[in-house]
């Protein structure tokens, strides 16, 4: 019985990390310097927003990542557990820094493939709750492998009007609790370039040579 249960445990396990592929990435990388994160900080002069990233498996359906936009003083992402290595968005414990318009799109693009979507859901907010987000963002320290998901709605949740979005290591529940929020917008990106994400990013960058 005990074998039984333990094979079940290790089964239940690996699908999980299944599901959870995209963001089982162990280590993003070192982290940039202050200096760097500094001299590459971009405030964007549209209203403060959340935006919520959804990494969507086209052949399955299920919820693959999650990360987070925050546009408050400046404009981040918080990509948990991420591996995106972008020119210019220099980072420290998965907070994307210098999100402009370009690099936002870059991060987008990057996702988007033949074997992704991403739904991308927006909502505008005070800029009282804009910055406590960037401050919980940076406080959070690196995420875990899996633990994407998790990790943003851990944020969210502790933000005024945010509360409902409760806990869960799944992307697609945290999508659909997020599109439940008043004032929600959305839209999905859908592309077909090849499934390698690093080779579809150097390829934009490289069509940017001011990046």
């Amino acid at each position: 019985m005990i074998r039984i249960r333990t094979a079940l445990r290790l089964v239940a396990a690996a699908w999980l990390l299944v599901g959870l592929g995209a963001c089982a990435n162990i280590d993003s990388g070192p982290n940039h310097s202050v200096e760097e994160v500094a001299r590459a900080a971009y405030r964007h002069d549209g209203p403060p927003e959340l935006t919520l990233y959804t990494m969507v498996d086209n052949n399955t359906g299920s919820g693959a990542h999650t990360s987070l936009l925050i546009n408050g003083s400046q404009r981040v992402i918080f990509d948990p557990s991420g591996s995106v290595d972008m020119k210019a968005a220099p980072e420290i414990d998965d907070v994307l820094y210098g999100i402009t318009p370009q690099v936002r799109d870059n991060y987008e693009s990057a996702h988007a493939r033949n074997t992704y979507r991403v739904r991308i859901q927006t909502v505008f907010v005070s800029p009282q709750v804009a910055e406590r987000a960037i401050r919980l963002a940076e406080a959070n320290g690196p995420v875990g492998a899996t633990q994407c998901t998790s990790a943003t709605a851990n944020i969210l949740r502790r933000l005024p009007g945010f509360e409902s979005v409760g806990s869960t290591l799944f992307p697609n529940t945290l999508a659909n609790r997020f599109a439940r929020l008043p004032g929600v917008q959305e839209r999905v990106l859908r592309e077909n370039d090849s499934d390698d994400k690093a080779q579809a990013l150097a390829e934009l960058e490289a069509r940017q040579p001011n990046q």
